[in-house]
């Protein structure tokens, strides 16, 4: 789309709008910014701040092109009213990728986003192959854009949020890594939530790669397939936890050539190395995978102390991020669970909490409702807050056993985000002696 002379709006004032922002007025738009906040900064003197938007306010603005920043409800009011008199409705993601020029890996699932796009990053990094992590990763894809040097290949994290207002983004390669019930506070059903992840096969064809999970019940797609799993050694790519083998020939030793852990890593590292393979370069992975560390708050060992392992799993903001946390334990665990009412069903991890675990601790919004269920596989103690939680989870476990901080829902009833959360964890259990 050309924007010379047009009127673009940008709904949100925080990174991605900012960057959304400076790439349309680098192609010549006229550019207004609306956002809730009281103060709008950070901008562009030739940007029109707007702050204290509201949908009786965006029912009067009218624009070429509105942009919505992935962290607003795409089919909330405020979307609504600024849409009426929207000649198109986009997101940041959308409108920036008709701006990049380069090879599209896109990323999603409800799990491991980030883990893998930072894994495929590092993989085509060392094969000489430049390559920038973005997206939902933290990075807008505008900001890539801008930059004066634009990467060869772009690993993209891709959320649902950001996959809803889609039109023609294209990835060659897209990857699907799972899929379970999240967001229900934004989403009016788990199938409405599913149809917004699966968008991101949506312009695919024949000349491009889908890398999916084996078994994931997908629909027909149009692109290549290349299936993972670790359950069916049939499975182009499969693995066993401990080893990855690709069409039965072992390709990489993980406890040995790695420092990832689990199933559920096993299944993001395969994933990436499908999704690089499908570029059809020469590949150094074993000289990535040498020097990359996992970020944070994911089952990462803050300290054993007493014998006790502590594990911060702060990124598990759903019950499947949980349940592929205690899957992937191999010592017994306290579970340390909570926060936000997200509207969640926890039933389904009660018999693997059964295998797993010797206890639960759960604190935050839900304490109360989530230790009822829990109670059904253990026995539960239900406190107010995370300093409670590990007190009271360090008093139940023994020499020997784990305790294991996956609180399986988010972090915005006492914390900034999972970030704030699992430093606060950490700063606790390094506290202890």
């Amino acid at each position: 789309m050309t924007l010379l002379g047009k009127n673009i709006v940008i709904l949100g004032a925080g990174r991605s709008g900012r960057a959304a922002a400076a790439l349309a007025l680098r192609e010549g738009a006229t550019v207004s910014v609306y956002d809730e906040a009281a103060s709008i900064s950070g901008f562009a003197a030739e940007v029109a701040l707007h702050p204290a938007a509201t949908m009786f306010i965006g029912e009067n603005v009218v624009s070429d092109l509105l942009v919505v920043s992935p962290g607003i409800d795409t089919y909330g009011p405020l979307v609504e009213s600024f849409s009426r008199h929207a000649a198109k409705v986009v997101g940041e993601m959308e409108f920036a990728w008709g701006y990049y020029h380069g090879i599209t890996i896109a990323i999603t699932g409800t799990n491991g986003k980030t883990t893998t796009t930072e894994i495929i990053s590092a993989i085509l990094n060392s094969s000489g192959i430049s390559c920038v992590p973005c997206g939902n990763y933290g990075t807008p894809l505008a900001e890539v854009v801008l930059a004066q040097n634009s990467a060869e290949v772009i690993s993209l994290e891709a959320s649902s949020f950001q996959l809803e207002t889609i039109d023609l983004f294209k990835p060659q390669v897209a990857l699907w890594l799972n899929f379970a019930p999240d967001h229900m506070d934004r989403y009016a059903s788990v199938e409405t939530y599913r149809q917004a992840k699966l968008r991101v096969f949506e312009n695919q064809d024949s000349s491009c790669t889908a890398v999916v999970r084996k078994g994931a019940g997908l629909p027909a797609l149009n692109a290549r397939v290349v299936e993972f799993s670790t359950e069916d050694e049939n499975a182009e790519w499969f693995s066993n936890g401990v080893i990855v083998y690709h069409h039965g020939k072992e390709v990489l030793h993980v406890e040995k050539e790695t420092c990832l852990r689990g199933l559920h890593n096993a299944e993001n590292i395969m994933a990436a190395l499908a999704a690089c393979e499908a570029l059809a370069r020469p590949l150094q992975y074993k000289v990535a995978f040498k020097t990359y560390v996992p970020p944070p708050h994911r089952c990462e060992l803050v300290r054993t102390l007493d014998g006790v392992e502590y594990l911060n799993d702060s990124k598990a903001t759903n019950l499947h991020a949980l349940e592929s946390a205690l899957r992937s334990q191999t010592r017994p665990v306290v579970l340390i669970a909570g926060g936000k009412e997200k509207g969640l069903d926890y039933t389904p991890v009660v018999p693997l909490l059964k295998r797993k675990a010797l206890a639960a601790v759960t604190f935050g919004q839900i304490a109360r409702s989530l230790g009822e269920v829990l109670s059904v596989g253990v026995g539960t103690t239900v406190v107010g807050n995370l300093e409670e939680a590990l007190d009271a989870a360090r008093k139940i476990a023994p020499r020997g056993s784990t305790i294991l901080f996956s609180p399986g829902t988010s972090s915005f009833d006492m914390f900034t985000g999972y970030e704030h959360r699992g430093d606060t964890f950490r700063k606790l259990v390094n506290e202890l002696f």
